[in-house]
């Protein structure tokens, strides 16, 4: 494992330098679509002390400068298939990214949205004495979380603690110079199926690039796609993407919890080339330009010239009319949805002070989705787009989007990277969260 991956450190070094340099690249893999951004970060001092860059109410402290898309080979449910084609992928689209922004990058931050994820949450308390509250007493009480056992083939990808209380005197975001008797912390970790990250990692090396940091798309999604208040107060962000469909879920500013379903717009897709015997290119067409899952009084009236594959058009002139159409698609959109309520369920969404879901994702915008969304999940539901980043081609302000722009923020503002402390050694604790933080610094 540590021979495939870059250590967690090494790769925190790795986006340092590219920020020396002032150029990154943003890289989302999505089953649909590989979308590449480059990122140029201005002023002399690009790192502030805990290596963010500028802030996210003001000035983002970058700019796109290149912007790139192509269609996405070798990907399915959000992980690699077909290695070579994946890279000819990849490379098309930094390519394509770079002749824009006239510049040449070696670094690119990454985001997936498959592997199975799967959220965990931990807690823990130390005793201080009444003693200030140090980086020391933030790693003890870090690595007092008790872990779960989340299987060989699997690892944490992310790892964050969420809330701090001392003393009682809960919701503190950095309990650093305060003085208290007792420290206790709220954690999130998100696990994945080891071997499709290392997938990736080795497709990137493939394609000569330096991978200086790697995140989950449902994270990065929420990221973008959610206001500030909806973070603070409790969220939910559905991502529907072409081969899955990511959900965060996010409080007091941090994901608290993540997963996926295994479907999305290409199943749609699918089903209208199956139901109504047209080629793949001529169902998303049809999708895009006609399709929605609500239907009205006149939609047996509205016919829609689905033509054929033979290039005469007299033979191949076939109408059918939108309520046929509405018919192929909603069961499979009212199928994902169900997931996602099922998903949302399980993680206690019902108990957040607040509960919006905000829809992005390219098959977000299919027609009427907002609203028969609201039915099934049962909670008030917005469609979003990404936010928070100006000077956006136009081409990437659109909901697909929505983990690219993320991703940008993400770079700018890691989170992950705040609480890297050096852990207490303890002989006598086994099975506590130092085991994970000690893989996430040693294989990433």
């Amino acid at each position: 494992m540590a021979d495939l991956y870059q250590s967690q450190r090494a790769m925190r070094q790795m986006r340092r330098l590219a920020m020396q340099r002032g150029v990154v690249a943003i890289l989302d893999v999505g089953s649909s679509k590989i979308a590449c951004l480059i990122l140029r970060f201005d002023g002399p001092d690009r790192l502030g002390e805990d290596g963010s860059v500028g802030s996210l109410a003001g000035q983002s402290g970058f700019r796109v400068i290149g912007a790139n898309t192509t269609r996405s080979r070798g990907v399915q449910f959000g992980e690699i298939s077909a290695m070579q084609e994946t890279e000819r992928a990849i490379r098309t689209a930094v390519q394509g990214a770079q002749k824009m922004a006239a510049v040449r990058v070696d670094h690119v931050i990454a985001c997936f949205s498959g592997a199975h994820p799967r959220s965990y949450g931990l807690n823990a308390q130390v005793d201080l004495e009444g003693q200030e509250v140090t980086e020391n007493e933030v790693a003890r009480v870090l690595a007092a979380c008790e872990v779960p056992e989340y299987g060989g083939d699997r690892e944490v990808l992310h790892a964050q603690p969420i809330n701090f209380a001392l003393d009682h005197r809960s919701g503190l975001s950095d309990p650093r110079g305060q003085i208290g008797h007792a420290l206790e912390v709220d954690m999130h970790m998100l696990t994945v199926d080891a071997p499709i990250v290392q997938n990736l990692v080795h497709c990137i090396k493939r394609c000569d690039l330096e991978l200086a940091g790697i995140a989950s798309s449902a994270y990065a999604s929420g990221f973008s796609a959610l206001v500030e208040d909806e973070q603070e107060l409790g969220a939910a962000c559905i991502d529907m993407g072409g081969g899955s469909t990511s959900i965060s879920v996010f409080m007091k500013k941090h994901m608290i919890y993540a997963d996926a379903v295994r479907m999305g717009g290409d199943h749609i897709t699918s089903d209208i080339s199956m139901g109504l015997s047209v080629p793949t290119a001529n169902a998303e067409r049809i999708k895009t330009f006609c399709g929605g899952v609500q239907a009205t009084g006149a939609d047996d009236r509205d016919m829609i010239d689905i033509g054929g594959d033979t290039g005469d058009w007299e033979h191949d002139r076939r109408t059918v009319s939108r309520a046929e159409l509405i018919g192929i698609m909603r069961p499979r959109v009212e199928e994902i949805l169900e997931e996602v309520r099922a998903r949302l369920d399980a993680a206690g969404f019902e108990h957040l002070p607040s509960q919006q879901i905000v829809l992005t994702g390219g098959s977000s915008q299919i027609m009427g989705l907002d609203g028969l969304a609201t039915r099934i999940l049962g909670h008030q539901v917005r469609l979003g787009r990404p936010l928070r980043v100006h000077g956006l081609p136009q081409s990437a302000t659109g909901p697909s989007f929505a983990s690219s722009v993320g991703l940008c923020l993400l770079a700018a503002h890691p989170q992950d990277e705040w609480w890297d402390f050096e852990m207490p050694v303890d002989k006598h604790t086994r099975g506590t969260f130092r085991r994970a933080v000690r893989w996430f610094k040693e294989n990433w």
